[in-house]
């Protein structure tokens, strides 16, 4: 124990005297623990940041989307297919009405999305079109109107030029002029604004406040020319019978679009849990890239400190052979090298960490100045990565120069002095 000791004061003191080398040494882990923990303290923030958006929908809601068949709902294969054009023109308003029948749904919505250039006056604005049912706002809790009234079915059966903008739009197209009863104009036709909606943000990087909210049906076949829908949103009575109701919306609408077997799908049926679940998944999968990109750095720094022990063992030949000559066994000798070098990578790595929190708070701040509430949380497990990184990469590229060193001969080492 007492040789143990004396290696670690060895250790302490020969990183005291040599403070410059010392501190070059360190930046480079310093640098390495600071990327992991930024790294894993933004991946968490992000991920929290995305299901945190995802718990404002509430966790009783279920969507059913097109799909290209012979594909899975979340495959590239789908994603690819519909991103180059591929039109699923399957999914109608009546399938929302013939899924509302079944006794677990509470609450259903139809919907399309276009975009379209709108005009005030003077002003003008592209902006996206959500069509949606006139009950959209029981299903998605989060529209609330601040002005006015949302639509009703009437409107929606009628084909009415109606429209619900969002805060932004307002502000954009009408400024602090009362919006209500005015007409703004799209596709060279007018739409009275019958509501405001409350200020939302954004949600998944994508800002709810810029959205005209229109009637399905009215976007369907007076701006857009067509006879489907891309989603139907569903709100169930019972979380409980989720599984059962996703159950019988599937087999609702095999029976509807003829679809038997899997590979003829062309719809998709996802509970807002699973599409949590296939968030942290991904993002699961994407922090530890992340980190193994990152740990290049650490590999960097340990390379650092295995040349920065080489010098040092050359340099310490003569004190080498003189603990060896006085009784000091190779063991004390490989021991006190590599505390050194571990020594090194601990102080590098708390430095790091210190700096990685205030780099994420940082950075907290920049994004919140924009507009979202995204907070880089440092957890205990990327505290607990960053340590264990920074430890094994002293252990690694330490022990080799402090092994070279242990296996000195006191004769040949104090005949170089």
């Amino acid at each position: 124990m007492k040789r143990f000791l004396l290696s670690i004061k060895l250790a302490f003191g020969n990183l005291r005297n040599n403070k410059g080398r010392t501190v070059l040494t360190l930046i480079g882990i310093v640098i390495g623990i600071m990327s992991v923990i930024v790294v894993s303290s933004s991946g968490q923030g992000l991920k929290n940041y995305v299901l945190g958006q995802f718990d404002s929908f509430g966790t009783d809601v279920i969507q059913v989307e097109t799909k290209v068949p012979a594909t899975g709902k979340t495959s590239t294969a789908n994603a690819q297919g519909q991103a180059q054009g591929i039109q699923i023109t399957t999914l109608k308003v009546s399938d929302g009405e013939a899924l509302a029948k079944i006794p677990n749904v509470a609450s259903y919505s139809a919907g399309t999305i276009g975009q379209e250039l709108t005009t005030y006056k003077n002003e003008n604005k592209r902006a996206m079109l959500f069509g949606v049912g006139a009950n959209y706002p029981s299903v998605d809790s989060a529209v609330k109107i601040q002005e006015g009234t949302f639509y009703d079915q009437a409107q929606d059966d009628s084909l009415s030029q109606v429209a619900v903008i969002g805060p932004d739009i307002k502000e954009t197209l009408f400024g602090t002029e009362d919006a209500i009863g005015k007409s703004i104009r799209m596709k060279n036709m007018d739409f009275k604004v019958v509501g405001v909606l409350e200020k939302r943000g954004a949600v998944t990087f994508f800002n709810y406040d810029e959205l005209i909210y229109v009637p399905v049906q009215t976007l369907q076949k007076k701006i857009l020319g067509i006879d489907y829908v891309r989603f139907i949103t569903l709100k169930v009575k019972d979380e409980n019978l989720i599984d059962v109701t996703v159950a019988d919306i599937n087999d609702t609408l095999k029976r509807i679009h003829k679809t038997p077997r899997p590979e003829q799908e062309d719809y998709s049926v996802t509970t807002i849990k699973e599409a949590q679940s296939l968030v942290e998944d991904v993002f699961g999968t994407i922090n530890i890239l992340l980190l193994a990109l990152t740990s290049i750095s650490l590999i960097v720094g340990g390379v650092g400190i295995m040349n920065v022990m080489y010098v040092a063992v050359v340099e310490r030949t003569f004190e080498i052979g003189l603990r060896k000559a006085v009784g000091a066994k190779s063991a004390d000798i490989r021991n006190q090298f590599l505390l050194e070098a571990v020594f090194l990578t601990i102080a590098g790595g708390l430095v790091g960490i210190v700096l990685g929190y205030l780099m994420a708070l940082g950075f907290s701040y920049i994004i919140s100045l924009l507009g979202y509430t995204l907070k880089f949380s440092i957890t205990l497990q990327s505290i607990l990565i960053a340590v264990g990184f920074s430890a094994t990469t002293g252990i690694i590229f330490g022990y080799y120069p402090a092994y070279k060193a242990s296996k000195l001969s006191p004769m040949e080492a104090l005949r170089k002095e």
